[in-house]
């Protein structure tokens, strides 16, 4: 019966209930939204972070990241190679690289670059870069040393494109100044510009060839199965790994990006409650606009012989019932806005500069994770059911003769 009561009691004014109701959608579609928003830009950085060239996990010797030279590298891959074989769970992918500074030229330009040595077969799903990845000409083929693999931007800047020449020049194994002439057999997209500007591709074989290495690598790219599992599998391999190689975490690789990971839900928290602050004042408002108009009513109930708190618990039931319709439709309407929208995307390509000064992706895809979704409902339907006992408990103060005598 008190159901009923509430839900006549709710509508005996629609037009103020259908705006307590819009605020209520509203605030819980833009909770929702917004969190799927910076979800996906959060899932973007992550993916951008791992597919260029760091992957899950990566083994280097000792020294290396503080001083990334040729002096430092790893010439017992073997060894290396069946730990890794015997720790790492089904499904994970591995390759080795080298990697060097190394400046780029052609008869016109000339610029500072990274120079990969990859395994052609290797490579493809340790990293972005594989046969999809080229737009122009095709994908290095194991046993070419004279093929290369540079960027878009990098092949606009040079004015150069596939069958023409560019010369890279590095320091060899010996502190000689190396350089060799390479044919550019295709050019890369990536999700970053400076990704397509920085970065070029040979084949293993080549980079040993050119810098004087008889065998080894500069470093191991491990992929885990859906990412996960990483901090253990690293402690493993640290245990089972001599002392002159070193094992980092993306995590540790990448600090700036785990210190924007660490901020967002930071931020995230902060614009759900700043939503409900200005949803909170909507309600209380809107409630205590009901409240005296039904004063006399209350007034009435309480000579009959109501306690206080049974009009307590009527106006919170009443607000309750608001606040779960208001939170279904709008989590309705915010699936339905993630669901479309983690098709299309959206498409920050007229702000890509901007979106590659902050790590993000070029076209967002919105991800929803259950905590956010659980927290937004618990804010809006909790948080809502506090503000409005101040309402109810004025309700519950008034005196028959002070009702009745209210007009």
């Amino acid at each position: 019966m008190q159901i009923q009561i509430a839900w006549r009691n709710i509508w005996r004014n629609p037009r103020r209930t259908m705006i307590m109701l819009t605020a209520m959608i509203i605030g819980i579609w833009s909770m929702i939204f917004l969190g799927g928003m910076m979800r996906g830009m959060m899932v973007g950085m992550i993916n951008n972070g791992i597919s260029t060239l760091t992957g899950d996990i990566q083994i280097h010797a000792k020294g290396y990241r503080d001083d990334p030279s040729i002096e430092y590298f790893m010439p017992d891959l073997k060894g290396i190679e069946k730990t890794i074989n015997k720790i790492l769970p089904r499904g994970s992918r591995y390759t080795s690289r080298i990697r060097v500074n190394a400046i780029a030229a052609n008869a016109r330009h000339s610029t500072g670059v990274t120079m990969v040595g990859i395994h052609p077969v290797k490579e493809p799903g340790v990293s972005f870069i594989g046969p999809g990845a080229v737009v122009h000409g095709r994908y290095l083929v194991p046993g070419n040393n004279n093929g290369i693999l540079i960027g878009r931007a990098m092949a606009e800047k040079f004015g150069t494109k596939t069958g023409h020449k560019i010369i890279l020049m590095s320091e060899n194994i010996q502190h000689d100044i190396a350089s060799k002439a390479f044919i550019i057999m295709g050019i890369f997209k990536a999700e970053m510009q400076s990704t397509e500007k920085h970065f070029v591709f040979v084949t293993s074989s080549s980079a040993r060839h050119m810098l004087k290495l008889a065998k080894g690598a500069s470093e191991i790219s491990i992929i885990l199965p859906h990412h996960k599992g990483d901090k253990k599998i690293t402690w493993n391999l640290r245990q089972a790994i001599p002392d002159s190689y070193e094992i980092h975490t993306w995590q540790e690789l990448l600090p700036i990006l785990t210190s924007y990971l660490k901020m967002f839900d930071g931020f995230m928290y902060i614009w759900f409650l700043v939503i409900f602050i200005a949803m909170g004042f909507g309600i209380v408002n809107t409630t205590l606009m009901a409240v005296y108009e039904r004063m006399k009513e209350f007034g009435l109930l309480k000579a009959l012989g109501m306690r206080p708190w049974l009009i307590i618990r009527s106006v919170l039931l009443e607000s309750f019932m608001l606040l779960v319709i208001g939170t279904a439709i709008g989590n309705c309407m915010g699936f339905l806005t993630i669901h479309f929208l983690s098709i299309t995307g959206i498409n920050l390509t007229s702000l890509s500069a901007g979106a590659e000064f902050a790590g993000l992706s070029r076209i967002i895809y919105p991800v929803l994770y259950p905590k956010d979704i659980i927290m937004a409902n618990v804010v809006v339907i909790g948080l809502g059911l506090v503000v409005s006992l101040y309402p109810a408990v004025k309700a519950a103060r008034f005196t028959p003769v002070e009702a009745l005598s209210h007009e």
